[in-house]
């Protein structure tokens, strides 16, 4: 049999060159190189708290780093202190126990999300995907060979999928669906009436649950959130729960998420850890101890700032004919529906799609958002509200003017 010669074949591999860059992060980093240039852009891209870690986190940290005990390496499954602090905090704020040997701690929730799907996803098992969905969601599926099965559900149903969907979709391959409350992109939160009817029908079918449960601070009105495996107690074996410091404290860059499962699972999703990057920076370990440990106050601060701002952005976005703006519930995004807009004639040009409407509005106002083709279907937008408010009602109110213009 003649071989391909080396040279001739892809440089790239077919499995890593599949995938697509973040579309968010793409978006941000577009808006932060224009206005390095002098360009008065407002991102509404990134999913970033504006706020600073809070003083005491970043004591410790600083403390920890004089520290020579993390200079080492230490354990790949974490700090058996800060296995300790998410098993408590997991009780405080979730309302059930877990033991510490069944934390796994990671470079961020991202890479929680990926091996929790490597860790259990075989080559053409399928998973359940509610749509819009965050966008790290179906190339981790992929990355480990699944195949995502997108569940829409629009404005019309506030962007909750529905158990009648999810049987719908569900075949003899469906090992896994994804729960995200609240959501991003959109910020919808499912009722603890809704989340337990999800639970309850995943254990009826042997379907696993990975639940991201990230924003689980960030919920407003009346909405409440409901902790899946609290649910549904039964649920416990075959669910696996990630999360992590980045949203709730302010934390983004400092890099630490969790997973908790079933023992085999995070003994499993351990060893995987132990090759691919060992253990997570013993500093930032230390801050999130501090982070998980402390008070909440500075969490109450930053939830009510992103109140204040939810309701400011949707009351400028309702006013946009064409917009429909189901009122995020939870985390920090707005998800409006521009499909009334499509179509029309904007300084001359006339978007089709999403993606087209958001080129418009980065190029005629300097605005940056990101498009609907990111999370799935077009012909929606993500903003995020993480951002200070003059900022915040400046660069909506210039899309508000902008669309006054659609004829």
């Amino acid at each position: 049999m003649t071989q391909q010669p080396a040279a001739s074949r892809p440089r790239v591999s077919a499995r890593i060159g599949a995938i697509a860059p973040s579309a968010t992060l793409a978006v941000d980093a577009k808006a932060k190189a224009l206005k390095a240039v002098g360009r008065p852009v407002i991102g509404f891209g990134a999913g970033e708290p504006d706020f600073p870690t809070p003083a005491a986190v970043v004591e410790a940290a600083v403390a920890a780093a004089t520290d020579p005990a993390n200079h080492k390496y230490t354990p790949a499954a974490g700090l058996p202190a800060l296995q300790q602090a998410i098993a408590a905090k997991t009780l405080r704020d979730s309302g059930y126990e877990i033991s510490p040997s069944n934390v796994l701690v990671t470079n961020g929730g991202k890479q929680a999300v990926y091996q929790a799907f490597a860790t259990i996803v075989d080559p053409g098992d399928e998973v359940l995907l509610p749509a819009p969905y965050w966008t790290t969601y179906p190339e981790a599926i992929r990355l480990a060979g699944g195949i995502p099965v997108e569940v829409f559900a629009g404005p019309e149903q506030e962007y909750l999928v529905t158990v009648e969907q999810l049987e719908a979709a569900r075949t003899p391959r469906t090992k896994v669906l994804l729960f995200c409350s609240p959501s991003n992109p959109t910020g919808a939160v499912y009722s603890p009436s809704q989340t337990a009817e999800i639970g309850r029908w995943a254990v009826e079918h042997g379907v696993w649950v990975i639940t991201d449960e990230i924003y689980e601070h960030l919920t407003y009105d009346d909405a409440v959130f409901t902790p899946i495996v609290k649910a549904v107690p039964e649920l416990a074996d075959t669910a696996i729960v990630v999360n992590g410091v980045a949203k709730t404290y302010a934390m983004t860059g400092w890099r630490v998420g969790w997973l908790v499962g079933p023992t085999d699972v995070v003994k499993a999703a351990t060893n995987l850890q132990s090759h691919l990057t060992s253990n997570v920076a013993n500093v930032s370990q230390r801050a999130a101890i501090a982070a998980l440990t402390g008070d909440l106050s500075a969490v109450a601060m930053m939830r009510e700032a992103f109140d204040r701002r939810r309701r400011t952005m949707v009351g400028l976005l309702e006013q946009i004919d064409g917009f429909v703006v189901p009122r995020p519930k939870g985390a920090f995004y707005a998800y409006p529906s521009v499909q009334g807009v499509l179509g029309r004639t904007i300084r001359g040009k006339v978007p089709t799609t999403s993606a087209e409407l958001a080129a418009l509005i980065l190029e005629e106002v300097e605005v940056a958002v990101v498009p609907g083709e990111a999370f799935g279907p077009s012909g929606f937008l993500r903003l995020s509200y993480a951002l200070g408010d003059d900022d915040l009602a400046e660069g909506v109110g210039r899309i508000v003017d902008l669309m006054a213009e659609a004829r």
